[in-house]
Protein backbone atom coordinates (compact mmCIF):
# COMPACT_ATOMS: atom_id res chain seq x y z
CA UNK A 1 0.00 0.00 0.00
CA UNK A 2 1.32 3.24 -0.90
CA UNK A 3 1.76 6.12 1.66
CA UNK A 4 -0.70 8.32 0.27
CA UNK A 5 -3.07 5.75 -0.36
CA UNK A 6 -7.52 7.13 -0.89
CA UNK A 7 -5.68 10.68 -0.25
CA UNK A 8 -6.78 13.45 -2.89
CA UNK A 9 -3.31 16.17 -3.56
CA UNK A 10 -4.11 19.23 -5.38
CA UNK A 11 -0.54 20.32 -7.04
CA UNK A 12 -0.74 23.85 -9.01
CA UNK A 13 1.75 24.09 -11.63
CA UNK A 14 1.95 20.76 -12.02
CA UNK A 15 2.50 20.66 -16.14
CA UNK A 16 6.40 19.76 -15.58
CA UNK A 17 9.14 20.33 -13.70
CA UNK A 18 8.75 19.49 -9.94
CA UNK A 19 4.78 19.75 -10.06
CA UNK A 20 4.58 17.35 -12.68
CA UNK A 21 7.30 14.96 -10.97
CA UNK A 22 5.11 15.52 -7.40
CA UNK A 23 2.19 14.57 -9.30
CA UNK A 24 3.67 11.27 -10.38
CA UNK A 25 4.33 10.37 -7.40
CA UNK A 26 1.85 11.02 -5.57
CA UNK A 27 -0.39 9.20 -8.05
CA UNK A 28 2.28 6.02 -7.58
CA UNK A 29 1.59 6.11 -3.98
CA UNK A 30 -1.91 5.74 -3.99
CA UNK A 31 -3.34 9.76 -4.34
CA UNK A 32 -5.96 10.46 -6.93
CA UNK A 33 -4.32 14.17 -7.83
CA UNK A 34 -5.88 17.14 -9.42
CA UNK A 35 -3.40 19.22 -11.48
CA UNK A 36 -3.42 22.73 -12.83
CA UNK A 37 -1.82 24.67 -15.79
CA UNK A 38 -2.37 27.26 -17.63
CA UNK A 39 -1.76 25.77 -21.55
CA UNK A 40 -4.29 23.06 -22.52
CA UNK A 41 -1.59 21.06 -24.59
CA UNK A 42 0.87 21.15 -21.53
CA UNK A 43 -1.88 20.20 -19.55
CA UNK A 44 -3.05 17.61 -21.88
CA UNK A 45 0.31 15.95 -22.02
CA UNK A 46 0.93 15.90 -18.29
CA UNK A 47 -2.21 14.41 -17.26
CA UNK A 48 -1.36 11.77 -20.04
CA UNK A 49 1.80 10.94 -18.59
CA UNK A 50 0.64 10.21 -15.45
CA UNK A 51 -2.22 7.87 -16.48
CA UNK A 52 -4.49 7.30 -13.86
CA UNK A 53 -6.06 9.07 -10.70
CA UNK A 54 -5.79 12.41 -11.85
CA UNK A 55 -7.99 15.24 -13.28
CA UNK A 56 -6.37 18.50 -15.38
CA UNK A 57 -8.26 21.39 -14.76
CA UNK A 58 -7.05 24.25 -16.82
CA UNK A 59 -6.38 27.57 -15.18
CA UNK A 60 -4.19 30.19 -14.09
CA UNK A 61 -3.24 30.06 -10.04
CA UNK A 62 -3.86 34.05 -9.90
CA UNK A 63 -6.97 34.37 -11.69
CA UNK A 64 -9.85 33.76 -8.12
CA UNK A 65 -12.38 32.64 -11.10
CA UNK A 66 -10.04 29.82 -12.71
CA UNK A 67 -9.51 28.55 -8.78
CA UNK A 68 -12.80 28.71 -7.90
CA UNK A 69 -13.79 26.43 -10.96
CA UNK A 70 -10.68 24.09 -9.53
CA UNK A 71 -12.60 23.49 -6.05
CA UNK A 72 -15.97 22.69 -8.18
CA UNK A 73 -13.78 19.63 -9.83
CA UNK A 74 -12.23 18.84 -6.67
CA UNK A 75 -15.23 19.05 -4.84
CA UNK A 76 -16.84 16.31 -6.74
CA UNK A 77 -14.49 14.08 -5.75
CA UNK A 78 -14.61 14.91 -2.20
CA UNK A 79 -12.06 16.37 0.02
CA UNK A 80 -8.34 17.82 0.32
CA UNK A 81 -5.86 15.81 1.62
CA UNK A 82 -2.79 17.49 0.74
CA UNK A 83 -2.67 21.02 -1.21
CA UNK A 84 0.88 21.65 -3.11
CA UNK A 85 0.99 25.09 -4.33
CA UNK A 86 3.71 24.71 -7.17
CA UNK A 87 2.87 27.31 -9.29
CA UNK A 88 5.21 30.08 -9.35
CA UNK A 89 7.21 32.30 -11.71
CA UNK A 90 11.04 33.61 -11.67
CA UNK A 91 12.43 36.45 -13.14
CA UNK A 92 15.55 38.59 -13.18
CA UNK A 93 16.00 42.25 -13.13
CA UNK A 94 18.23 44.53 -11.24
CA UNK A 95 17.78 47.25 -9.23
CA UNK A 96 17.36 50.44 -11.20
CA UNK A 97 15.47 48.28 -14.15
CA UNK A 98 12.57 46.53 -12.28
CA UNK A 99 9.54 47.66 -13.71
CA UNK A 100 5.84 47.45 -12.62
CA UNK A 101 4.65 44.83 -15.03
CA UNK A 102 7.69 42.64 -13.55
CA UNK A 103 6.89 43.48 -10.45
CA UNK A 104 3.32 42.40 -10.19
CA UNK A 105 3.50 39.70 -12.67
CA UNK A 106 5.61 37.85 -10.24
CA UNK A 107 3.96 38.97 -6.96
CA UNK A 108 0.26 38.16 -8.54
CA UNK A 109 1.29 34.66 -9.01
CA UNK A 110 3.71 33.97 -6.35
CA UNK A 111 1.95 35.57 -3.59
CA UNK A 112 -1.37 36.57 -3.77
CA UNK A 113 -2.29 33.87 -6.04
CA UNK A 114 -0.73 31.25 -3.83
CA UNK A 115 -2.51 33.03 -1.10
CA UNK A 116 -6.07 32.58 -2.64
CA UNK A 117 -4.62 29.15 -3.61
CA UNK A 118 -4.96 28.25 0.14
CA UNK A 119 -7.46 30.59 1.57
CA UNK A 120 -10.27 29.03 -1.15
CA UNK A 121 -9.39 25.28 -0.21
CA UNK A 122 -10.07 25.75 3.48
CA UNK A 123 -13.68 24.46 3.33
CA UNK A 124 -12.20 21.38 0.99
CA UNK A 125 -9.34 20.79 3.33
CA UNK A 126 -10.04 17.82 5.91
CA UNK A 127 -8.80 18.45 10.12
CA UNK A 128 -5.07 16.98 9.45
CA UNK A 129 -4.30 18.21 6.24
CA UNK A 130 -0.85 19.09 4.80
CA UNK A 131 -0.24 22.20 2.68
CA UNK A 132 2.77 22.43 1.08
CA UNK A 133 3.97 25.90 -0.01
CA UNK A 134 6.82 25.92 -2.52
CA UNK A 135 9.54 28.46 -1.43
CA UNK A 136 13.12 28.41 -2.62
CA UNK A 137 16.92 28.58 -1.37
CA UNK A 138 16.62 32.23 -2.74
CA UNK A 139 14.40 33.49 -0.41
CA UNK A 140 17.20 33.35 1.95
CA UNK A 141 20.57 33.92 0.12
CA UNK A 142 21.09 37.00 -1.87
CA UNK A 143 20.99 36.78 -5.22
CA UNK A 144 22.19 39.22 -7.81
CA UNK A 145 19.11 40.39 -10.61
CA UNK A 146 16.59 38.03 -8.68
CA UNK A 147 15.36 40.69 -5.30
CA UNK A 148 11.33 40.63 -6.77
CA UNK A 149 11.17 36.85 -6.94
CA UNK A 150 13.11 36.13 -4.23
CA UNK A 151 11.02 38.55 -1.94
CA UNK A 152 8.16 36.46 -2.94
CA UNK A 153 9.36 33.62 -1.47
CA UNK A 154 10.28 35.51 1.77
CA UNK A 155 6.82 35.84 2.12
CA UNK A 156 5.11 32.99 1.54
CA UNK A 157 7.75 31.48 4.44
CA UNK A 158 5.75 33.98 6.92
CA UNK A 159 2.51 32.76 5.44
CA UNK A 160 3.50 29.70 6.47
CA UNK A 161 4.46 30.94 9.88
CA UNK A 162 1.37 32.24 10.78
CA UNK A 163 -1.06 29.83 8.97
CA UNK A 164 0.73 27.21 11.14
CA UNK A 165 -0.51 28.86 14.24
CA UNK A 166 -3.95 29.84 12.62
CA UNK A 167 -4.62 26.77 11.42
CA UNK A 168 -3.87 24.41 14.47
CA UNK A 169 -6.76 23.56 15.95
CA UNK A 170 -8.15 21.78 12.66
CA UNK A 171 -4.49 20.41 12.81
CA UNK A 172 -3.72 21.35 9.38
CA UNK A 173 -0.01 21.20 8.83
CA UNK A 174 1.59 24.21 6.80
CA UNK A 175 5.24 23.70 5.59
CA UNK A 176 7.38 25.24 3.05
CA UNK A 177 9.62 23.16 1.09
CA UNK A 178 12.93 25.07 -0.97
CA UNK A 179 14.37 23.69 -3.77
CA UNK A 180 17.90 25.39 -4.74
CA UNK A 181 18.50 25.31 -8.53
CA UNK A 182 16.46 22.33 -10.52
CA UNK A 183 17.05 20.96 -13.96
CA UNK A 184 14.05 21.16 -15.52
CA UNK A 185 13.04 20.80 -19.21
CA UNK A 186 12.22 24.61 -19.28
CA UNK A 187 15.67 25.00 -17.66
CA UNK A 188 17.60 23.00 -19.77
CA UNK A 189 16.18 24.92 -23.15
CA UNK A 190 16.39 28.50 -21.88
CA UNK A 191 19.76 28.87 -20.25
CA UNK A 192 22.89 28.93 -22.16
CA UNK A 193 25.58 26.43 -21.09
CA UNK A 194 27.86 28.36 -19.40
CA UNK A 195 25.16 29.50 -17.36
CA UNK A 196 25.17 26.13 -16.25
CA UNK A 197 28.84 26.07 -14.49
CA UNK A 198 27.71 29.69 -12.72
CA UNK A 199 25.01 28.33 -10.69
CA UNK A 200 26.36 25.14 -10.33
CA UNK A 201 29.67 26.66 -8.46
CA UNK A 202 26.95 28.19 -6.18
CA UNK A 203 25.93 24.86 -4.57
CA UNK A 204 28.09 22.81 -2.09
CA UNK A 205 26.96 19.56 -3.71
CA UNK A 206 28.20 20.42 -7.32
CA UNK A 207 25.58 20.14 -8.92
CA UNK A 208 21.58 20.53 -9.97
CA UNK A 209 18.97 18.72 -8.68
CA UNK A 210 16.54 16.75 -10.48
CA UNK A 211 12.90 17.27 -10.23
CA UNK A 212 12.17 13.57 -8.90
CA UNK A 213 14.20 14.56 -6.04
CA UNK A 214 12.33 17.86 -4.95
CA UNK A 215 9.12 15.56 -5.34
CA UNK A 216 10.11 12.80 -2.57
CA UNK A 217 10.80 15.76 -0.27
CA UNK A 218 7.20 16.49 -0.97
CA UNK A 219 6.03 13.25 -0.08
CA UNK A 220 7.45 12.98 2.96
CA UNK A 221 5.65 16.66 4.06
CA UNK A 222 2.52 15.16 2.25
CA UNK A 223 2.58 11.94 4.11
CA UNK A 224 1.97 11.19 7.50
CA UNK A 225 5.87 10.50 7.61
CA UNK A 226 5.70 14.09 7.91
CA UNK A 227 2.93 13.94 10.86
CA UNK A 228 4.98 16.49 13.89
CA UNK A 229 6.06 18.55 11.13
CA UNK A 230 4.83 21.84 10.90
CA UNK A 231 6.13 25.77 10.23
CA UNK A 232 9.16 24.39 8.90
CA UNK A 233 11.05 25.80 5.67
CA UNK A 234 12.66 22.40 4.15
CA UNK A 235 15.55 23.37 2.31
CA UNK A 236 16.63 21.10 -0.71
CA UNK A 237 19.08 23.42 -2.04
CA UNK A 238 22.21 20.85 -2.42
CA UNK A 239 23.05 23.40 0.53
CA UNK A 240 23.29 26.05 -1.49
CA UNK A 241 21.75 28.59 1.35
CA UNK A 242 23.45 26.84 4.21
CA UNK A 243 26.63 28.16 3.86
Amino acid sequence: MGKLQGKVAVITGATQGIGLATAKLFASEGAYVFITGRRHKELDEAVASIGSNVTGVQGDASNLADLDRLYESVKARGRIDILFTNAGLGGSLPLGSITEEHYDQIFNTNVRGLLFTVQKALPLLNDGASIILTGAAAGSKGTPNFGVASATKAAIRSFARTWTVELKDRHIRTNVLSPGPVLTASLKAAMPAEAFGRIVSTVPMGRMAEPEEIAKVALFLGSDDSSFVTGIELFADGGRAQV
